[in-house]
């Protein structure tokens, strides 16, 4: 189907989908890029392509102008090819696990993810002011990890309780406080990463089993929590 129109309804509706209270009401998030769509289309959740080419798909396909490919993008430099996705529902909670209080940046978000899938940590469990999942930010730096692991949306003072009765340990980090990440158990660990500023809740570091950090040079006080997250899970993965 071919749309001309920069005011086509579908059109609209497509650009609202860069709004999160939109996301979150239709329950549809956009990605970009041939990339991106091929991951989402392999995860199963393409509802609709849109396109400046001649695609081939077996979903409803939209060929549209430049102009309408500019309104629907996030990036200055719209790419010829878009998917309109289906939220991913979330899975039951295996292997170790990552939880995000209130981490703010997309950028972070994006590699966190990466670093995720690629060191086997199954889930993360992100609290409820924690940056969204389906920001085209964290969609982008997560380069379609998105799609490669089972993310929770949830109160973290509620879920830290349930995954002590599924016998997790949960540990947050403390430069201080914290033992070394190369001298404590390895397996049904749950890991609290704080926000980039003020790092962990006090009330979410209340229920913290224990604490660990990373050994560093005296000279450098802490680590930007993307790469924090990524040597921590690294480390475990790597016992």
């Amino acid at each position: 189907m071919k749309i001309s129109s920069i005011n086509n309804e579908k059109v609209i509706y497509w650009a609202k989908l860069k709004m999160k209270k939109y996301r979150d009401i239709e329950h549809l998030f956009i990605v970009e890029s041939h990339h991106l769509v091929e991951e989402a289309i392999k995860k199963g959740i393409v509802q609709e392509i849109i396109t400046t080419e001649d695609y081939i798909s077996d979903f409803p396909t939209y060929n549209v102008t430049p102009e309408i490919m500019k309104r629907i993008s996030s990036l200055i430099s719209p790419p010829s090819l878009m998917a309109v996705c289906k939220y991913m529902a979330p899975c039951d909670i295996t292997g170790n696990v990552l939880l995000l209080d209130r981490v703010q940046d997309p950028g972070n978000l994006g590699t966190i993810i990466r670093s995720a899938v690629a060191f086997n940590f199954q889930t993360i469990i992100a609290s409820s002011d924690t940056v969204d999942f389906y920001n085209d930010k964290v969609i982008r730096s997560s380069e379609g990890m998105l799609f490669n692991i089972n993310f929770i949306r949830a109160n973290l003072l509620e879920m830290i309780p349930i995954l002590k009765e599924k016998k997790y340990y949960v540990l947050g980090t403390d430069v201080i406080k914290g033992v070394d990440i190369r001298k404590v158990k390895k397996e049904n660990i749950a890991i609290v990463i704080g926000n980039e500023g003020q790092g962990m809740s006090f009330e979410v570091r209340n229920k913290c089993d224990g604490f660990i950090n990373i050994p560093m040079n005296n000279n450098c006080e802490s680590l930007n929590a993307a790469v924090a997250s990524s040597i921590i899970m690294y480390e475990v993965f790597h016992e």
